[in-house]
């Protein structure tokens, strides 16, 4: 069964800020705690998959890759967080402010600069790619600091003030009376959420969000020798970055598509050349395709169907030394005719009579000109 959306759970859009984000949390999840709602299983489901949505959508890398690849997409793993409540995990905190505020009472954080999530790209090559390396085009989806505001959230030409609540800390100090006694809170600002400044006018592009969702195109160069898993990092070029911070990387997983003639082992490359009983027995020089050209391989008289012969450095480069090659493995398999002429099968009957083996006579009449043409 699909799950159910992330920000539909939450109740926000998907451009919604992560103090908004916090907020609807925050209502949400002190309706149906259980200790609200004891005995209610509806209530208890409820905020097993609100905790859920939460512990993703309010980590920036966790959320761009819900965004692109949804909740079953790579490095997601459905629900990350394991089986009841044991997926509270950092968020535990956020769950113990519904009660006692921001920090249960200790200094609480006024957000900074941090750096954006990383990004994931699937990438496939050919062994031909692998073998020489190559630069491949592509495009990605990713959040880019908004061109209008550079980031600053605001209409150009406008200002931003100082927050009158908090007085531009982002934090607001506040006393409580509880079961526990007084108790003196440090709470993130309701009026500014922790920036500490008021956007008087917000940016008509971004919508105050300070960045947008753009396609980019980049230009990634792999280097010889890659293997199917390979992780290439490009930096710089993920997510942009919170409140000023760098953007996160780009992370290419590299895939080796399946060749129609080699099969890989490591740096070694494999092939079955399939060669006549005559060729096999005789000997012969057979032209070798390989990733690059072709080689001649000499195969000696005598040579048993299923020896390998081995073309060195016919193989590919390894990664971080393209100096050393491997081997192209050349596994010959003595074809057997599927058909033959009425003159074929009398030699071969000839073949097997002085060889005096046994063979099957379906033509009497092969037989006794066998038998002529031998003098017997």
């Amino acid at each position: 069964m699909a799950k159910r959306d992330y920000y539909e759970i939450l109740g926000v859009s998907r451009s919604a800020s992560p103090d908004e984000i916090k907020r609807a949390f925050r209502r949400l999840a002190a309706k149906y705690h259980p200790d609200a709602n004891p005995g209610n299983k509806n209530a208890e489901e409820n905020f097993k998959q609100i905790n859920e949505a939460y512990q993703v959508l309010q980590d920036p890398q966790k959320r761009a890759q819900y965004d692109q690849f949804g909740a079953d997409g790579p490095q997601m793993g459905g629900n990350p967080f394991g089986q009841d409540f044991a997926g509270f995990g950092g968020g535990f905190g956020d769950i113990f402010d519904i009660f006692f505020g921001a920090g249960g009472g200790a200094q609480g954080r006024r957000g900074g600069p941090s750096k954006g999530p990383d990004l994931r790209y699937d990438l496939t090559l050919t062994l031909e790619d692998v073998l020489s390396g190559s630069k491949h085009d592509i495009r990605v989806v990713r959040e880019e600091v908004c061109p209008r505001c550079h980031g600053n959230q605001a209409e150009p030409g406008t200002r931003l003030e100082m927050c009158p609540t908090c007085r531009g800390n982002g934090q607001v100090e506040r006393i409580r009376e509880s079961f526990l006694g007084r108790i003196r809170q440090v709470e993130t600002c309701p009026k500014c959420h922790g920036s500490g400044r008021i956007i008087a006018v917000p940016c008509k592009e971004c919508h105050g969000r300070g960045q947008i969702r753009a396609e980019k195109s980049l230009s990634v160069s792999v280097p010889a020798g890659v293997e199917e898993g390979t992780r290439l990092r490009v930096a710089g070029e993920g997510g942009a970055g919170q409140h000023g911070g760098p953007a996160g990387d780009l992370i290419v997983f590299v895939h080796v598509k399946e060749h129609e003639r080699f099969s890989r082992d490591g740096d070694d490359i494999w092939v079955e050349e399939p060669i006549t009983f005559a060729q096999a027995a005789l000997g012969v020089d057979v032209k070798v395709k390989t990733l690059n050209g072709e080689e001649v391989l000499h195969i000696p008289g005598g040579t048993q169907s299923g020896t390998v012969f081995k073309l060195s450095r016919q193989g590919l480069p390894r990664l971080g030394n393209t100096n050393i090659r491997g081997s192209l493995n050349v596994k010959v398999k003595v074809t057997v005719p599927t058909s033959l002429t009425h003159k074929e099968r009398e030699l071969l009957h000839m073949w097997a009579e002085m060889r005096k083996e046994d063979v099957a006579h379906e033509d009497k009449n092969i037989f006794k000109k066998v038998k002529d043409a031998l003098g017997r």
